[in-house]
């Protein structure tokens, strides 16, 4: 038997923060009682993997409060109502983050990153030949050390857990199975 679809009969905005809304959604299903579901309204994300002509990963090491820890990831971000498309807001995510820029931007794929409880979606780009145009412009809350790390050595990381952003990972994972064939060859090669 396929699965059916459950049906919204009220949703209610039960709680309100400058990153995400939560949403109680009371819902129906044909062979089930009904039940309340709590979603997050959250905008959509990027990310970026800058790549040198040296074939380096431009990423940023920083703390993040849910872990109380430090994560090397790619910048990313959410996109704000400003941007005009996802390719825009990555590019302005991967200047203030790292201070480095490229004209050649292109899209690698994009995923739901969490469909149980959110709606949005990541979008994840490849920038290839950066270059460095200033300093990191940070947030006041934001802190972040810009490092260089070889694109042959990122499937290592991954291995050994220094790198454990589930959406670092699936950008990288798209780089390996849809980006350029160069970019796959190198990640292949460490």
């Amino acid at each position: 038997m396929r699965p059916r679809r459950w049906t919204t009969r009220k949703s209610v905005r039960v709680y309100k923060t400058p990153i995400f809304d939560l949403h109680r959604h009371q819902r129906t299903h044909p062979e089930r009682p009904p039940h309340d579901f709590f979603v997050l309204d959250v905008p959509d994300w990027v990310n970026i993997v800058p790549l040198t002509s040296k074939d380096e990963v431009i990423m940023v090491r920083q703390f993040r409060h849910g872990i109380e820890g430090f994560t090397l990831e790619i910048p990313g971000g959410m996109i704000d109502p400003d941007d005009r498309h996802p390719r825009a807001a990555a590019r302005r995510e991967m200047v203030e983050e790292t201070g480095y820029d490229s004209d050649k931007i292109t899209p690698l794929g994009r995923v739901h990153p969490n469909p149980a409880i959110q709606g949005n979606y990541c979008h994840s780009f490849l920038a290839r030949d950066v270059y460095q145009t200033a300093k990191p412009n940070l947030d006041s809350n934001e802190e972040t050390q810009v490092v260089n790390v070889p694109l042959e050595k990122i499937g290592g990381l991954i291995a050994s857990g220094k790198i454990t952003h589930a959406l670092v990972i699936v950008a990288f994972s798209f780089l390996e199975v849809c980006g350029p064939p160069r970019e796959r060859r190198r990640m292949r090669s460490g």
